[in-house]
């Protein structure tokens, strides 16, 4: 899964407008962010292996911190924890910990039996859409379709930069998708560890176009 997770965060600025539309992409993918970090530090594992799933070659050996579900539901807690002791937002607070949340619920979908229910637990749970190129394909396009949308319908562009620079970054974010699923696997775990460093920059750039949108009220709040 991956513009699936940021398909919630969109759709998510629509439920909770007070967030900056750049904190809900850092919390959607919080663990993705993570993730390389523990793999360049030698904690968790993954292997290049075409054909492990019809989606991608990747092979997650053991990611018992970044991903298992007690852990994410930790860093979800952190997260928003962290924006009610700055913001004293608890509606907020709790939209950001269920986000980062979500990204367990999102990944137990798409992968194969490999998302640990705790960092010790031998149990480890998917559904395995990415099995079907296809059927990954339908299901993550249909949800940033609609969470793209969502977005759209409750804020207006103040100015270019919230116009032509969100669309940039959803033209980004689809051709990085397409890249991943249709270009040849990475050269190696490191490589591919680097390389994902830099997401973060993801984030900001969203807040930065969420802060030349208007907010369009839909309903009493």
């Amino acid at each position: 899964m991956f513009i699936g997770h940021f398909a919630l965060a969109f759709a998510t600025k629509r439920v909770e407008p007070s967030v900056s539309l750049g904190t809900y992409f850092a919390a959607a993918q919080l663990p993705d962010v993570l993730w390389p970090c523990f793999l360049l530090a030698g904690v968790e594992h993954v292997t290049i292996a075409p054909g492990s799933t019809a989606f991608t070659p990747l092979r997650f050996d053991s990611y018992p911190v970044s991903h298992s579900l007690l852990t994410v539901i930790g860093w979800g807690a952190l997260m928003g924890g962290l924006h009610w002791w700055r913001k004293r937002r608890l509606r907020a607070a709790v939209t950001i910990a269920l986000l980062v949340v979500s990204h367990w619920v999102l990944d137990w979908v798409t992968h194969r039996p490999d998302m640990p229910l705790t960092p010790w637990s031998p149990l480890k749970l998917g559904l395995g859409l990415w099995n079907s190129v296809v059927g990954t394909l339908v299901v993550e396009s249909t949800l940033f379709v609609g969470g793209v949308c969502l977005y759209l319908s409750a804020t207006r562009a103040r100015d270019a930069v919230g116009r032509y620079g969100l669309a940039a970054l959803v033209a980004l974010l689809v051709v990085i998708y397409l890249g991943a699923a249709f270009g040849p696997p990475p050269p190696s775990v490191h490589a591919m560890a680097v390389s994902m460093l830099p997401a973060l920059g993801i984030a900001f750039w969203a807040a930065w176009a969420d802060r030349h949108r208007a907010w369009k009220p839909i309903w009493p709040r």
